[in-house]
Formats: C-alpha cells, structure tokens, sequence
C-alpha cells in the first residue's frame, strides 16, 4: 500500500547506534515553501505518493509524526588533509521506509537548516546546486551508475548568501545508507576502536549480511567496499564524469556517488581535466580518479586497523586496481561492441584516447557517433570530429580489423548504442535549467529530467540537447560553493 510523506512509517536504524554517532537536531522551519520539483516516478516505485501540498515537509518545516532527525558526525581528508570533525553540516536524517521490494531506504533533507556539525555555516543549501544535485543524481542513475536518489526539491524565497545573494532549496535525497567513509575515521582518530567495530557489525549486518558468515567478517566487508569502489569510478571513467571532489568524507561505504558538489561531464576530452576550480593542483582531475579512489581506500583501510591485521589489509588494498582495470575494461568493451576484451585493445584504446585527447574530440557524441558506424552511417559526423582524419583513419581501419568476433553489425551498433548514451547532463544545460529556475519557471528541470531518464534512447524532441556545446560553455566555472 502507498503511503504519503506524513506516515512515514519506520525511524532510522541509524539511530539504534550509540548516540556518539548522532545529534538530534531539529530542521530550521523557511518562510513560504514550494514545491520546485517532484519525481512522481522515483516516487511510485518507492510506494510513496506525492503531493503539491508537501512543500511543507519537503522543506523541513513539518515532520512525519514521531519523527526524529539526527545529524552524524565523521571526519574525512579533504584535498588530502585530515579534518578531525566534519559531520552532516546541513543534512538531516528524518525517516527510513521500505520499498515494496523489501529494501530500505535512509531519506535525508539536504539544506533544511544549521546542525551542530555546521562549523559556523548557515545549513542551506542555494537553488542553484540543489537544481545540479537533483538532475545529477538522477542522470547517474539512468546511467546505469550506483548513486543516491533525488526524491524531490522544495525553495523557499529566504535568501541565502554564498559570492552573491541566492535563495534556499531543500533536496529530499535517498539511499539505503548515507554512511560514508569518513564515520569510520571519526571514531579511529578519536581513539574509540569499540565505534569502528560498533558501526562495522552496523554495515555487515544492514548492508553486508552476506559477510556475516565469513571466515573474517570485516575483512570480507572491505573487500566488497573495494570491490564496489572500483566498479563505480569506471562507471565514471566511461561516462566521462568527473565528481570534483572526491575526499574521503564523500565516499560510500556502498560504493554510491555521493555529494553532487563541483562536479562535471567531459565535453571535448581532456585527461586532465578539473571540473572544480577550486582544485587548484589538479588533485581531483578526471584522470587522477581511479587512483584517489584507492587513496581514499586506504583511508577507510587505516581506520579499520582495529578490526583487520594490517597484513591483511595491505593484501585487500593490492586488488583494487586489477578489479578496476577489469572493470574499466568491460565498460570499454560495451562500449566499443566487442563480444571479449582481449588484452591488445588496451593499445589500441590508448592510441584512440591520444588522438581524442590532441583534437579534444567530444567524448559523448564520439562515442554515440561511433555506435552507428558498424552499420556505416553517420561515417563523416564521425571523421569530423578529429582534426587529423588521416590519423584517425588508420586507427578505424585498425578498429575495423578487430570486428571479427561473429556477430552482425546490427547486433553490434544496437549494443553499442545501449551502451554509449546520447544524452548527458552537460553543465551548460544544466546552467540553462538553473537559470530559469531562479526566475521562478521550474519547466526547463522537469523536461531535463525527463530527458535524462531515457539517455540511450533516440528522443527527437530532446535533439537539441545532444548537440555540440556552445562556445560560452567553456566559461562556465564550478566550485564548492553550494
């Protein structure tokens, strides 16, 4: 049976842990709440019903009767640099509920007000990142890459200063945990070993049942954390998105995309190419994920020392990058329709990644472009997205040469097109969406959204959002400013 906002019916399991983990806090209650956006769609799967009269709730200023909201606290290394408190600084836990599929899911409200993790912030969050969140999230997911969810967004004509003067947004997001890595750092450099393991037995036992019967159960959880972490920054690496800032504070213990801050998709291509401008060395640059990632593993590895002999660890840690490798590797074989990888394409996936890289081909509609070839169409758009065709010639006739795995070409360019989207959530549409937002028409939200639940589908009427970006996208600049 359906229910609405007001009879969410279970309180988080997150607070069964000691209450070192958490602080009530109440959200703080925004003049004139209304709805911006709903995803009615996300909604019914979920057996939620939503309505225009749920502003109220969506913003914070009513709760589900019995409702208890808590804010958590961890810490994390941001840029590198370990921060010994963070915590949820404007994200408040309100309720957990169950799916009609039997899984559980954490909603918190993002920007409902300060916490005492706000470290002398305001607790809001503006329209305009809440608009990149919602859309971002629910772009990663059609994706079909692991991500939280965006259940709605709610505004509020408060306004709210960052460079400028902004107003508010709420987004009511949704995971079946939002434990990052960062809780487990807390506890270990607070020197509280009984934390770490409280909250270990937490994730194994929610999240990780299957580790519960292992020889060594916390070992086994960590596995499959890198296991996951793995998959995820491939997933990214093949889409071309670039999260902007991957501390270890936002970090999944379920390998989710998490924190939709600075983040960007690869227009031209560019290895080194950073989407937060506030990331002045680089760190988080779209090459430089997979290797944070594992960085970030090593984080969560030194905070699980209580738990795993270091040896142990170390040994754990040595996989990811052959899972990664692995993984990466069947996400470019869908890509680039083989039936098998075989270890050779690597050569000829670099040689194509450097002529991408001289031209700053752009990486979706090459991608998609490439996806008609087998049946040899679009072959000029194709050509003309590389300064050196000759060169690139060469490598296509290389390429044609490795199509001998005995399936026809219509197999295999409808393949590839299932697995290379022909629309992303560019920053200049998601710019022209906010833009219109902040004028008070949340039109251009819903139909981006809509677009964006189909990413592989042809969609005529969304055409125009899968063509070249304009030149003033270049100009656009993100940063962690939310």
């Amino acid at each position: 049976m359906a229910f609405t906002l007001a009879q969410l019916p279970l309180s988080p399991r997150f607070s069964l842990l000691h209450s070192r983990f958490w602080i009530e806090t109440l959200p703080t209650p925004m003049p004139a709440p209304h709805n911006v956006v709903l995803n009615h769609t996300l909604a019914k799967e979920l057996g939620l019903v939503l309505g225009e009269d749920d502003a109220d709730f969506l913003l914070g200023n009513r709760l589900p009767p019995g409702s208890q909201p808590l804010a958590s606290v961890y810490s994390g290394h941001q840029f590198g640099v370990n921060v010994p408190q963070l915590g949820d600084g404007r994200a408040l836990l309100i309720a957990e509920f169950c799916a009609p599929d039997g899984a559980h899911w954490e909603m918190q409200l993002k920007g409902a007000g300060p916490t005492p993790f706000s470290r002398r912030g305001d607790g809001r969050a503006v329209l305009r990142s809440s608009t990149r969140e919602y859309l971002a999230s629910e772009a990663l997911h059609h994706l079909g890459i692991p991500t939280t969810r965006a259940l709605a967004m709610a505004g509020s004509p408060q306004a709210v200063w960052r460079e400028t003067r902004e107003t508010a947004a709420v987004v009511t997001r949704l995971a079946p945990t939002f434990v990052r890595f960062g809780h487990f750092e807390y506890f270990f450099y607070q020197g509280e070993p009984e934390r770490v393991s409280e909250l270990a037995d937490w994730v194994i036992a929610h999240h990780y049942p299957q580790c519960r019967d292992a020889s060594k159960p916390y070992l086994a959880m960590l596995e499959q954390v890198i296991s996951r972490t793995a998959t995820l920054i491939a997933h990214w690496q093949a889409v071309g998105f670039c999260h902007g800032v991957m501390n270890s504070d936002n970090m999944s213990i379920l390998g989710l995309t998490l924190d939709y801050g600075p983040y960007g998709f690869l227009d031209g291509f560019d290895a080194g190419h950073i989407c937060n401008h506030s990331d002045e060395t680089g760190r988080y640059a779209y090459n430089q994920q997979p290797q944070i990632g594992l960085w970030n593993l090593h984080c969560l590895a030194q905070a699980l020392l209580p738990l795993i002999p270091r040896d142990d660890l170390l040994a754990a840690l040595g996989e990811y990058q052959t899972q990664f490798e692995a993984a990466f590797a069947e996400q470019l074989r869908r890509k680039l329709g083989f039936v098998t990888w075989q270890e050779d394409d690597w050569t000829l996936i670099t040689d194509l990644f450097e002529l991408m890289q001289a031209t700053h081909t752009d990486w979706t509609l090459f991608w998609r472009s490439l996806s008609h070839w087998p049946l040899q169409q679009n072959i000029a758009e194709l050509r003309d997205l590389f300064l050196a065709r000759g060169e690139f010639d060469q490598w296509l006739t290389r390429y044609q040469s490795r199509l001998n795995d005995g399936i026809t070409p219509e197999q295999r360019s409808q393949a590839m097109l299932a697995a290379n989207p022909k629309y992303i959530l560019r920053n200049y549409l998601a710019e022209n969406a906010i833009a219109l937002a902040q004028q008070g028409d949340f039109s251009e939200i819903e139909r981006l959204h809509r677009c964006l639940m189909q990413p592989f589908a042809e969609q005529p009427e969304f055409a125009a959002y899968a063509t070249m970006p304009p030149d003033w996208a270049r100009e656009i600049t993100l940063s962690c400013s939310s």
